[in-house]
């Protein structure tokens, strides 16, 4: 595994300051797994340019220890990459593009930055998934790919927001954005309102994420205006950049309260930073910039769980990301069954109920306490050793849990499905931030091709299928063995009698 680290995370690394705990894990961790450790040359050019003299002389003295990345990709050619990052302006954007493109061109697998326009660009070129955060980077080596142990997330609960301490230091940050004062008789207002909200708690039980929420049918005053419409509002979503695993379950959570509740739009204010990690987070969920607050000048970030336009067009893919939980299901989105073996799906769907407690949906006390990441995030990964060619982004993929339920029980949209993949690292390259696969699985797995099937979970069926419903009503003739692809026409058949709520479907 050869591990790219950018000029900020080696400054940090190397210099005579004292070593953070994460980035002391971080280095413990890489060395730990055997992964290479490499610098990219550009990363010396840019620490040459520090005003720090005396920084610069240690640093310079020590980057001898770390291999370079020998004769990197040149992206100067390469107009399809110019394109999506744009052309350098500046000596230290094209310092970030040449680091970057070699990711792009695979001279190694991940590449860790805490430099938010590196991130920024990623998304832009489709590798997001390969360039970490050191939050990330500690959770994935760390706890997820590498180990046997299930890796699971500190506790997460429903919680009265009078049962908070406002005197935590999480709460720093906002009193100086809102004003101590304010922010305080804010708080304590909502406190004697009864008010609730989702927490994460830390190791060490101070708060490391925080949710306020709560339901309002009022219009919005804002720039433009948002008239009356009954809507979930986000009063407080503040989430430590680990993995961005918390913030996707904070909008998991929400959404599932929204649906709970009959409420088609959730909204949130923010005043938007020049690092805005939680702006690029909500906008992965379809949350959009769509007016500004009259009085504080905050951006509103509003999100439509609903497609209701009959002029918009937008492919499948698009809808399932801007209109999440909605998804296309028409006659041009092709649909498929895929089996799978009770111990993944449990991993995969850990909220899940089986049959025998069908009609009963997932309870906020399901997500407290300790719980698996991948069952808990939106964005899931699948490996198997299907050589079906014809799945590809935007396609319905339906999960039929076989042995011991022999039942369709969950409903995903494919983002992207990989065939042939015979190569541990290439694996671990696509599936690291959505699984925690331990290392001895993905070894096994990659004795042989795999098929990776990236997706975005939607919803499980409020009524499962069970297989003698599906021979009788001649969706599937025997207990599938291997992914099946099945027509439009049984398609609706399995909605309708898996009672799918037909609001978030788009034909």
């Amino acid at each position: 595994m050869r591990i790219l680290i950018d000029t900020n995370i080696f400054i940090y690394r190397e210099d005579y300051k004292v070593l953070s705990l994460n980035i002391q894990n971080l280095v413990k961790i890489l060395y730990q797994v055997k992964a290479s450790i490499l610098i990219h040359p550009g990363s010396i050019e840019d620490i040459k340019r520090d005003t720090d003299e005396n920084r610069k002389i240690i640093v310079l003295s020590k980057i001898g220890a770390y291999p370079l990345l020998e004769s990197p990709p040149n992206p100067v050619k390469d107009e399809e990459f110019l394109n999506a990052v744009g052309n350098p302006s500046k000596i230290n954007d094209e310092i970030d593009n040449s680091i970057l493109y070699a990711i792009y061109k695979d001279a190694a697998d991940f590449l860790i930055t805490s430099d938010h326009n590196i991130h920024q660009k990623s998304k832009r070129l489709g590798i997001k998934d390969r360039v970490l955060s050191v939050d990330e980077a500690i959770e994935i080596f760390g706890n997820r790919v590498y180990t046997n142990n299930i890796s699971h997330l500190p506790a997460l609960r429903d919680e009265f927001v009078y049962n908070l301490d406002l005197n935590d230091q999480f709460f720093d940050s906002l009193k100086e954005e809102y004003g101590e004062n304010n922010f305080e008789n804010w708080f304590k207002r909502i406190s004697r309102e009864g008010r609730k909200c989702f927490v994460h708690l830390k190791e060490n039980g101070k708060l490391g994420a925080l949710l306020i929420y709560k339901v309002e049918c009022e219009p919005i005053d804002s720039t433009p205006p948002l008239f009356k419409k009954k809507r979930l509002k986000l009063s407080t979503f503040k989430v430590s950049h680990i993995g961005n695993i918390i913030g996707e379950l904070f909008i998991k959570l929400a959404v599932d309260y929204s649906i709970k509740n009959k409420i088609n739009e959730i909204y949130l204010t923010h005043f938007i930073k020049p690092s805005d990690f939680l702006v690029d987070l909500i906008s992965e969920y379809g949350f959009e910039n769509v007016s500004t607050l009259n009085q504080s000048g905050e951006k509103v970030f509003l999100k439509k769980l609903v497609y209701e336009s009959k002029t918009e067009y937008i492919n499948a893919n698009e809808m399932s990301k801007k209109y999440y939980p909605s998804y296309c299901d028409g006659k041009n989105v092709n649909k498929f069954i895929v089996p799978i073996l009770p111990e993944w799906h449990k991993k995969l769907f850990t909220e899940y109920k089986s049959k025998q407690k069908k009609g009963r949906q997932p309870t906020l006390d399901e997500f407290a306490g300790r719980f698996i990441i991948e069952g808990n995030a939106i964005k899931k990964a699948y490996v198997c050793h299907s050589n079906i060619k014809k799945i590809s982004s935007g396609d319905i993929i339906l999960f039929y849990r076989s042995q011991d339920e022999s039942a369709v029980t969950s409903l995903g949209v494919v983002e992207k499905a990989l065939n042939g993949i015979q190569n541990k690292e290439e694996i671990i390259r696509y599936i690291a931030k959505r699984s925690v696969y331990p290392i001895a699985e993905i070894e096994y797995f990659a004795k042989k091709p795999v098929l990776v099937i990236l997706f975005t979970w939607h919803f499980h069926l409020p009524n499962p299928l069970g297989l003698e419903e599906l021979k009788e009503i001649g969706i599937l003739k025997a207990a599938p063995q291997s992914i099946t692809q099945i027509t439009h026409e049984e398609y609706l058949l399995l909605r309708k009698r898996g009672l799918i709520d037909e609001r978030f479907t788009v034909n």
